[in-house]
């Protein structure tokens, strides 16, 4: 039933996306004249012929879905190329940042929020919380302009921007070693703010669980404190930090867009500024559609992560 109800949001959000693009002033024949220094209302017409916008708004959609369920998202009247294409081209950059980024900060998180957790009063207790107010304070794109001018500009240890260096030869762990080094500012702006989130809440859950009673009853028995913390306790205060990983994926997505602009990450951040610029629309329309899908799907894998985690979830649903 989950994947039942994906499909249909989906269908939603293309059906929204459509028709706030649609509401929007000017369309591409406009944006396509503009590009030509100026057009008369017969070139006009046929660039709207041509590109169906001289449909009715639901002929337009249906054509639209129909294309969509065929895979096929239209063509980029700016990149003259086609939509899917483009997306797939940018598609792998923004997943390995985006994914990079949130594993990183779910797993320093908890770990940041497990040790601040055993000594409450503790400095790593502080530091968590310091961290925290700064991760919700600063804003991505200030964040990572200051990683900029401190670790690319002044002290020259990371690269400017991009994602590799072209003029680097050499095997496989040369190049892999070359993204590693431009990936690590992007990954660190990025998740900057949700590790913050994920120590926080870490340490919450985890200060509630230990004082349960079957932790107590697990130190009455003997356990070591490091049993008792590892073995019992971290696994029953991982369920909302993984819920609150599922539910910030599509900030996540979203927050890619300024670290891209602000590190010329070739992703789908980078191509969805560049084609608003443009007012290129069906570039724009397959970027949000694929956002969505990669939002829908990151939520039904958080699930199956829940299930993985407390078995008691799946019974309960």
């Amino acid at each position: 039933m989950r994947i039942v109800y994906a499909i249909i949001l989906l269908m939603a959000v293309l059906v929204l996306n459509f028709s706030m693009m649609h509401l929007a002033p000017g369309d591409v024949a406009d944006t396509i004249s503009q590009s030509m220094g100026g057009a008369d209302q017969e070139i006009l017409d046929q660039i709207r012929a041509d590109y169906g916008l001289d449909q009715p708004f639901l002929v337009q959609l249906g054509r639209y879905m129909g294309n969509v369920l065929r895979f096929d998202l239209g063509y980029s009247f700016f990149y003259n190329t086609p939509v899917t294409q483009l997306i797939l081209q940018r598609l792998p950059a923004t997943l390995l940042l985006v994914f990079t980024a949130q594993i990183l900060a779910l797993f320093i998180g908890v770990i940041l929020g497990v040790i601040s957790a055993r000594k409450p009063n503790g400095i790593a207790s502080h530091f968590v919380t310091i961290l925290a107010l700064f991760g919700y304070s600063a804003p991505v794109f200030w964040t990572g302009i200051l990683l900029l001018i401190g670790f690319s500009l002044k002290i020259q240890i990371f690269p400017v921007a991009g994602m590799q260096d072209v003029t680097i030869e050499g095997g496989f762990s040369v190049h892999f070693l070359d993204v590693a080094r431009h990936l690590v500012l992007p990954v660190i702006t990025l998740g900057s703010i949700f590790l913050a989130l994920y120590s926080r809440l870490s340490r919450a859950t985890m200060m509630e669980v230990l004082g349960s009673d079957y932790v107590r009853t697990a130190k009455a028995k003997g356990l070591s404190e490091r049993e008792v913390v590892y073995k019992h306790a971290l696994k029953n205060s991982l369920s909302p930090v993984i819920t609150l990983a599922g539910l910030q994926f599509s900030a996540v997505i979203s927050g890619a867009v300024l670290v891209e602009a602000v590190f010329s990450w070739p992703g789908l951040g980078t191509l969805a500024f560049q084609s608003i610029i443009a007012r290129d629309t069906p570039t724009i329309l397959g970027i949000l559609f694929f956002s969505a899908l990669v939002v829908i799907v990151g939520n039904l894998l958080t699930d199956l992560a829940l299930r993985f985690v407390d078995p008691r979830v799946g019974s309960k649903g």
